[in-house]
């Protein structure tokens, strides 16, 4: 049967990522090393026999931001169509592996940081004691002030949410593998917006305050329980795909 799954993959590294600064709006490229281990990503996890199967892939969600946007072209998925920030496509019909649309939309920016873009969180929390407020600010409580809150984010990530399982799985969950054509989707954004879209796939308030963690350039899977669409799950562990039954020797 088939249960379709969602990959989320934050932007490789760079320099405010490396030094611990809040980065939402502000362009910044990739480091060397950002742009090495996306490569080195793509390589081990990209393939017909690797997690991410490009030609499994329907859909293709991807933030604004060009550091997200260069991370998508250099995990080398091989996409049929051209990127939509390129003037062309930079491989050829033999090297294409996926039929999969890509979409750029803003539901899938970072978070917006308002007054604490660039800062540190100890940054943050030393001007919330200068400005009397409480130092122990919390984003999934507080949310930035100048920028969006909690419920600004669960608003736009919730509509995401609805619109990748109404076209892209809704019909495809629990059929035969044999009648579904490719259903798994692919996101590629940021660390604190993918924490929040994991917690609000598995219906959890952003306030409750998601103790896990998303490295630069960490691929993270979500999935559903008994092929059901209503039982949206977060994939601790996913097999690599293979598509061929070996006989037992």
């Amino acid at each position: 049967m088939a249960t379709p799954r969602v990959f989320m993959i934050r932007h490789g590294e760079t320099e405010w990522s490396l030094n611990g600064r809040h980065t939402g709006s502000t362009e910044l490229p990739l480091t060397a090393n950002g742009e090495k281990r996306i490569r080195a990503t793509g390589r081990a996890l990209v393939g017909e026999d690797r997690l991410i199967v490009p030609s499994q892939l329907t859909h293709i969600y991807v933030s604004p931001r060009r550091r997200a946007q260069r991370t998508l072209e250099l995990l080398n998925l091989g996409c049929k169509d051209k990127l939509p920030w390129q003037d062309q496509r930079n491989h050829s019909d033999e090297e294409c592996r996926t039929d999969a649309k890509i979409q750029t939309t803003e539901d899938i920016r970072e978070w917006d940081y308002g007054d604490y873009e660039g800062l540190t969180s100890p940054q943050i929390r030393e001007q919330r004691k200068k400005e009397g407020l409480s130092p122990n600010w919390n984003i999934w409580t507080d949310g930035c002030p100048g920028g969006e809150s909690p419920k600004d984010v669960t608003a736009r990530l919730d509509r995401l949410i609805n619109d990748l399982q109404s076209r892209f799985h809704q019909d495809a969950i629990g059929r035969p593998k044999e009648e579904v054509g490719p259903s798994d989707v692919l996101l590629v954004a940021h660390g604190h917006i993918l924490r929040a879209f994991a917690m609000r796939w598995v219906k959890k308030s952003l306030e409750e305050n998601p103790s896990m963690l998303l490295e630069a350039g960490g691929v993270g899977t979500l999935s559903y329980e008994h092929h059901n669409i209503d039982e949206p799950a977060i994939l601790l562990g996913g097999a690599f795909m293979v598509n061929v039954v070996e006989n037992a020797g």
